[in-house]
């Protein structure tokens, strides 16, 4: 990950374990996740058991964790950070380390 956004140089991490908060955001992807599979083969009349949901939330969250590792973290970022329009139109920020 960029430590500085390439167009406007927003920082991407403004303090240190700034995206512990993303932590939830991946949680409650994983919970819709779980929930939607849950209620697809309830719908379907198919028998829900433990391991079977198991294995089947296991191998769709472990597939889908680059995607989610990154949405989780831009939404969490822009939660905080508020969008400033295209980078043509926005001053360039200069943060120092």
């Amino acid at each position: 990950m960029h430590t500085n956004c390439p167009c406007c140089g927003q920082v991407f991490e403004p303090e240190p374990g700034y995206y512990y908060g993303a932590m939830y955001v991946s949680f409650a992807f994983n919970v819709a996740i779980f929930l939607v599979f849950l209620f697809v083969m309830y719908q379907a009349g198919v028998e829900v058991t433990i391991p079977m949901m198991m294995a089947l939330v296991g191998i769709t969250v472990v597939g889908l964790l680059p995607i989610i590792f990154r949405l989780s973290r831009s939404l969490w970022i822009h939660i905080f950070i508020r969008y400033e329009g295209p980078s043509t139109q926005i001053p360039k920020k200069l943060h120092t380390h």
